[in-house]
């Protein structure tokens, strides 16, 4: 896990996402406190429970955007599930501990990548040393005599010569003659698999041990061959079950699990049917959050020390609607405050990949040169504001729908441009936006 201080992870975070300053400061804290548990002594490390957040706040404010950044911050085992596609057992839906599966797959990634970046360079000696054999194959004979030319002497020669040119990258069209393997695929069955998630035992690989292997030979060039060479050598030298091994240690350690949707799970008040198991998701999602052990096909795994970040509007329930027990392990509450005009300028301009730069380069490409001057990014942001107070609220998505609709005719005509200079200012964004945003039945349907 990188090691980032709470500082610099909400600088890191203050790059890609505007506001929400006490959101990123209770995440960067739980994430430096798995750092800081890691270092201190075994017998208290166990004792050490991972302190569980839950976001509140409307549609569109970043709660999902800040937990999508932590995955490539942390390097951590990360993943992001909806509460909405779990249902109780017994009811159509996913199991709940399927999202301790996804994060051990997710683990497995990680230590798998780090584990093929190790043995690179070994792979790559070998996979050199498969290339000359290939480009000088070994005789079935040697003849005796140091000028024969077939004389063991020669054929050192001749490989040491054809190692020179390969490493000088003179062979790279040559065509060499490879074996490759393919794994036998997996077949469905009804019940079994990703729906509904109930395979608890490795189905993929018992049908990899019982099928036979499919062994083709194909043609290709030393620069192909090399690609594919490699990564059967890397496959080979890498231990699964150490990678395994270390996965479940990583997932149970530093995993991080974002639930979003959480309100969607709230049942209504003498509810039925629909809302049954929606209690009974809170139900089953409650052993997962205190700390239970999940049966994966790589392993048992504890989630005693995941940490869990849930999030929701909690626009129409509140979070004391929850389970009590389910309430009190998430014992931050960080509420995300509604985005004003100012926010939205700041996220049209400021972010590393903001919209307006990610426009104008997109139009760049077709040879067109767009200028956002600094009073069409005021007009923008008082339309997207003012759609959002009169109509659905919903936070930043609305710049994304108004940003197509200004741009619809521009990105239509670019291509027949061929090359010039647009520059966009406060008229050209009311010229095209004025009518629809003032017109509010025809906004709610467009904007």
């Amino acid at each position: 896990m990188k090691e980032l201080t709470p500082r610099q992870i909400v600088a890191e975070l203050d790059r890609h996402i505007v506001g929400q300053h006490e959101a990123k400061r209770a995440v960067a804290i739980a994430i430096r406190n798995r750092w800081r548990r890691q270092r201190v002594a075994e017998d208290m490390r166990n004792e050490v429970a991972p302190k569980n957040i839950l976001m509140i706040g409307p549609t569109g404010v970043g709660k999902t955007e800040i937990a999508r950044r932590l995955a490539t911050l942390t390097g951590a085992p990360f993943i992001k599930v909806e509460a909405t596609k779990y249902t109780e057992v017994g009811y159509y839906g996913r199991d709940v501990e399927s999202m301790v599966r996804e994060l051990v797959e997710n683990a497995i990634g990680l230590v798998r990548e780090k584990e093929l970046e190790r043995v690179k360079p070994e792979a790559e000696r070998r996979v050199e040393q498969r290339l000359v054999d290939l480009l000088a194959p070994q005789p079935n004979t040697f003849e005796v005599g140091v000028d024969s030319p077939n004389s063991p002497e020669r054929f050192e020669r001749t490989r040491e010569k054809m190692r020179q040119m390969l490493a000088a990258g003179e062979m790279e069209n040559r065509t060499v003659e490879i074996t490759i393997e393919q794994k036998a695929h997996a077949m469905m069955i009804p019940g079994m698999g990703p729906g509904n998630d109930s395979m608890e035992f490795d189905f993929q690989g018992m049908l990899e041990k019982v099928l036979p292997k499919n062994v083709s030979r194909r043609q290709m060039t030393v620069a192909e061959a090399r690609r594919v060479l490699l990564e059967q050598e890397r496959e080979a030298l890498i231990n699964g079950e150490k990678v395994n091994a270390q996965a479940i240690e990583l997932a149970e350690n530093l995993g991080i699990i974002f639930v979003d949707e959480m309100d969607k799970v709230v049942a209504s008040e003498g509810g039925r049917g629909a809302d049954v198991s929606r209690q009974g998701v809170q139900r089953d999602l409650l052993p997962i959050v205190e700390g239970t052990t999940v049966n994966t096909r790589y392993g048992y795994v504890r989630t005693d020390h995941v940490l869990f970040v849930a999030a929701g509007a909690f626009h129409k329930t509140k979070p004391s609607d929850l389970m009590p027990e389910l309430q009190g392990r998430f014992p931050i509450r960080v509420e995300l405050k509604d985005l004003t005009k100012d926010d939205f300028v700041r996220i049209l301009t400021e972010p590393k990949s903001s919209l307006t730069k990610q426009y104008t380069a997109l139009l760049k490409t077709e040879g067109v040169d767009v200028d956002f001057k600094p009073d069409a990014v005021e007009a923008l942001a008082s339309y997207a504001f003012d759609v959002n107070q009169r109509t659905q609220n919903i936070g930043a998505r609305r710049l994304y729908t108004i940003l197509e609709r200004l741009l619809e005719e521009l990105s239509f005509e670019a291509p027949d441009m061929q090359m010039g200079r647009v520059e966009i200012n406060a008229a050209y964004v009311r010229e095209r936006l004025d009518e629809v945003s003032k017109d509010e039945d025809l906004s709610k349907f467009i904007l």
